[in-house]
Order: structure tokens, then C-alpha cells, then sequence
């Protein structure tokens, strides 16, 4: 069987046959049974992690999540980001009458039709999804947010015709660029690594003739890494935190303290404006913010006692004591998890339904906190240099 989707390769004793597929398309999904009932390989490679093959298989994914266990792990932009792509790809496979993931589910299918070796071929998502969120600076990670939460409101449909051309080298190429553009770090860790990954798993399956379903963007940077050597370990480890960083972290709001007192030593009544006004950045914008994400007024009001301590933490957040606040007072009951893809479909249905306001709350808390604390600690400095000039 040949197709522009199919890729065949020799790698050492191993004859290797990638197909690259869009993972809500129709056309992938026969292209997959085909390839695979017709070659009988010894291993059939799936671009998924045990975690993924387990959620695809439950029909709420979401529904045992532990929101409260989520925020004080401080991953509640994490599973919002994880929660939007899902709902994305699920709106999609409505629209082409197909169960999103599908072409993923028929190779499992064909591979054990053939009796050929299944092997989940893909890196955790866990780990993958926290590489990407410790990796990314805050202010990937805020375009990243913003991006997505934007995509909500986008209603244009993709035609077939337009989905299949995603999955063409030149088109994948053009956009994976624009991503590393934009994105740096998520494309590091999301695709990059992730061809790293699914190369070793691929070449190192059992038999001597491997079949490898995967996405089409991974095609590209995966036929270039069967031919290098990977470090496994390192793939699978979260970023060390950085030395630097944890400095950085404490040395500005130390060296903000410091100022102050600097300033009350020749003026107090200068100290004092200093220190009032800090206060009431922090305090108000991170108010807002959970305002903004239509907290519970004891959410709000906690996010504004807890901002000035979490903004000289580097190890705090105001929004995880709001978020906890607003997840105890509006815990989400089944049926807001069950009501997901359809609230998702809508900015109103985002802020009503209780799972993403509490995450809303977390992540607009946590944004107004550091905008005030910005805005604050500059007219510390301000003041500062008006003082001893």
C-alpha cells in the first residue's frame, strides 16, 4: 500500500513504515486499517501514553478530577489549557461524525487482528504537559492562555479538504514554525521531545517490521531521530528547577523590602506611600481578577489578603488560596464535569460552569497579583530614586 501519508524506512535490521495521520479525520482512519492488515507487522506503534488509551476508553474523563488536589499542585492552568484542547478536538470530531482519536483506536484494532505486538509508543502526558509549564516563561505561558481561551470564540468550521491538507509536510512545516515562533518552549516539549521519544519507542519495538500510527507532525522530526540516539531518562525527568531562578525569586522581594526601609530611613512619610501603595496594587488588581473570573465574594476576598504574601513568595500564589476558597464554597457536582463540552462551546458557558470558574479564578487571581506587583514594585523604585536624588 502506498500513499503520501506513509513513510517507509530501514533503520539498522528494522524495516520501519510511519503514517502519518490528522486524529479526527475519516480518511486516517482507513488509511491505518489498510496499511496495517496489509503489511502484518510485527509491532504496531500508537502515538499514545497508557493514561491517554485509559481516558479515551472512559466516557468522562474529567469527572474523578480532584480540583482542589489539581490547585494545590499548582496545575490549574495546566488542566485548563489540557481541558480547552480537548473540547477543540472533540468539536471537531462532531463535525466529521468521528470519535476523536479514532485512527489511534483502529490500529490498536487491526494490530491485534494481525496478532502483531501493541506498543504505546508516546511519553506521559503528565510528564509532558509538566515539562512544557515548568519550561515555559511566564510570559509564553500567558500568551498560551490567551490563545486558547480565545480559540473558544472562534466558530469557523474546518472543511475536510482543509484537514487533510494538514496533514502534508509543507503545511505541518509552515505551522510547527509559526509555533516555535510564538511558543518556543511548548514546542520544545510538546513536539520536539516528544519525536525524540516516540523514535526510540518506535525502533526499539519487537520484531523486524514496525508499523508507527502517529500524528502528522511528528512524521518529519521522527524520521530524522530513527537515525540519532536518545536519552530516554532525561525525556522522562521534569526540568530541574533552576539555581538562578530560585535566587531571582527571593532577591527582588528582598531587595523591594529593602528599599523601603532604605526610604523610611530619610523619609518615613515616604516609606509609607511606598509600602500603601504596593499594597494596594497588589491587592486590588488580584481582587479583580477574581472578580473578573465571577468568584464567590469570599474567594474574592481572600484573593486580596493572600496577594501581598504570595507576591514576595516566589513559592505562593494568591490564586491557589482563592481557587481553594471558590472549589469549597461552589464544589463542582457531576454534572458540571458532564456539561463540559457543551459550556465549552461559549465565553458565558466558560464562566458558568464551576469547574473552569474556579480554574478562571486560579489563573485571573494569579495574573492581577503579578500585574500589581509589578506595577507596585516599580513605584517602589520610583519613589526610591525621587527620595535619595
Amino acid at each position: 500500500m502506498e500513499s503520501e501519508n506513509i513513510t517507509r524506512l530501514q533503520v539498522n535490521d528494522k524495516e520501519i513504515i510511519l503514517i502519518g495521520t490528522a486524529h479526527v479525520s475519516p480518511t486516517s482512519v482507513s488509511e491505518v486499517k489498510d496499511l496495517i492488515e496489509s503489511e502484518c507487522p510485527d509491532s504496531v506503534c500508537i502515538e499514545l501514553d497508557a493514561g491517554r488509551y485509559e481516558s479515551m476508553n472512559q466516557k468522562e474523563q474529567w469527572a474523578d478530577t480532584d480540583i482542589v488536589k489539581v490547585i494545590k499542585a499548582g496545575k490549574a492552568g495546566f488542566l485548563f489549557a489540557n481541558i480547552i484542547l480537548s473540547n477543540y478536538q472533540r468539536k471537531l470530531a462532531e463535525q466529521f461524525d468521528i470519535r476523536s482519536g479514532q485512527e489511534m483506536m483502529q490500529g490498536i484494532e487491526s494490530a491485534e487482528k494481525c496478532g502483531a505486538q501493541l506498543v504505546l509508543a508516546d511519553r506521559s502526558i503528565q510528564v509532558t504537559f509538566n515539562r512544557i509549564w515548568k519550561g515555559c516563561s511566564l510570559w509564553e505561558k500567558m500568551k498560551l492562555l490567551t490563545t486558547i481561551i480565545m480559540s473558544i470564540i472562534d466558530d469557523e468550521e474546518i472543511t475536510e479538504e482543509e484537514l487533510e491538507e494538514l496533514k502534508t509536510e509543507d503545511m505541518l512545516s509552515a505551522a510547527l514554525s509559526e509555533l516555535g515562533n510564538s511558543f518556543k518552549g511548548v514546542k520544545k516539549y510538546l513536539v520536539d521531545e516528544r519525536d525524540q521519544y516516540l523514535a526510540y519507542k518506535i525502533k526499539n519495538a519487537p520484531g523486524k517490521k514496525v508499523v508507527a500510527v502517529l500524528g502528522a507532525a511528528h512524521v518529519p522530526g521522527i524520521r530524522e531521530e530513527l537515525y540519532k540516539d536518545q536519552d530516554i531518562a532525561e525525556l522522562e525527568s521534569l526540568p530541574p528547577k533552576s539555581k538562578a531562578g530560585k535566587i531571582i525569586g527571593w532577591s527582588i522581594p528582598i531587595l523591594l523590602v529593602l528599599l523601603v526601609l532604605a526610604t523610611f530611613t530619610v523619609n518615613p512619610g515616604s516609606g509609607w506611600e511606598q509600602t500603601r501603595n504596593w499594597l494596594l496594587w497588589t491587592t486590588s488588581l488580584a481582587g479583580i481578577g477574581a472578580l473578573l473570573a465571577g468568584g464567590h465574594i469570599l474567594s474574592i476576598l481572600t484573593a486580596i489578603v493572600a496577594a501581598p504574601i504570595s507576591a514576595l513568595s516566589p513559592v505562593l500564589a494568591a490564586g491557589w488560596f482563592s481557587g481553594i476558597t471558590e472549589a469549597h464554597f461552589r464544589k463542582p457536582k457531576v454534572e458540571d464535569f458532564e456539561s463540559l463540552p457543551k459550556d465549552l462551546g461559549s465565553l458565558k458557558g466558560l464562566w458558568h460552569n464551576k469547574v473552569t470558574k474556579i480554574l478562571l479564578v486560579v489563573i485571573l487571581t494569579n495574573v492581577g497579583c503579578a500585574i500589581g506587583n509589578i506595577t507596585g514594585s516599580l513605584n517602589i523604585i520610583g519613589i526610591f530614586i525621587q527620595t535619595f536624588s
